[in-house]
């Protein structure tokens, strides 16, 4: 799936790479079938109430923020691993689930010659707002059964 964004020339094919790699990392580590909204260019400011933040380091700096009520990850976690998580077990799967979706995304956009690493999964719970970055891309994505989730790409430049 061949995902476009609007935005200046010179950032749309860093753009496309990311948004597409993110799309096949998630259609590769979340077992559930899923329905991809359009993105979009989101606020400056980000407010959530549960999610996990990994870094993105190399050629593309800024961070992935999986977004979502707990009882989304806790149901992708149990389509994964076949038991209800919550409390520490949740958090930790959260972290884990950012880990894979962001380590494909990684793995995806390396392909296309975009060198990139990841950092350590942030969990954020609670009322969070995040700001800071350059730009935010939000990837809506709503899995069959489990109910929606939010992806953002917060971009440094």
């Amino acid at each position: 799936m061949i995902i476009l964004l609007q935005v200046s020339e010179k950032n749309s094919q860093s753009i496309t790479n990311l948004l597409n790699g993110t799309v096949n990392s998630i259609k590769n580590v979340v077992p559930l079938e899923l329905s991809l909204n359009k993105p979009e260019l989101s606020g400056q400011v980000l407010r959530l109430e549960f999610g996990v933040l990994i870094g993105i380091t190399g050629d593309i700096k800024g961070k992935m923020v999986l977004a979502g009520d707990p009882s989304v990850f806790g149901f992708i976690g149990n389509s994964m691993f076949g038991m209800p998580l919550e409390g520490e077990m949740l958090s930790s799967f959260s972290g884990e689930l950012g880990n894979m979706i962001a380590g494909g995304l990684s793995t995806n956009i390396n392909s296309e010659g975009v060198k990139t690493d990841i950092t350590s999964p942030t969990i954020l719970e609670g009322n969070t707002t995040l700001s800071g970055y350059g730009k935010a891309l939000c990837l809506p994505v709503t899995f069959q059964e489990a109910g929606s989730m939010n992806i953002y790409l917060l971009l440094d430049s």
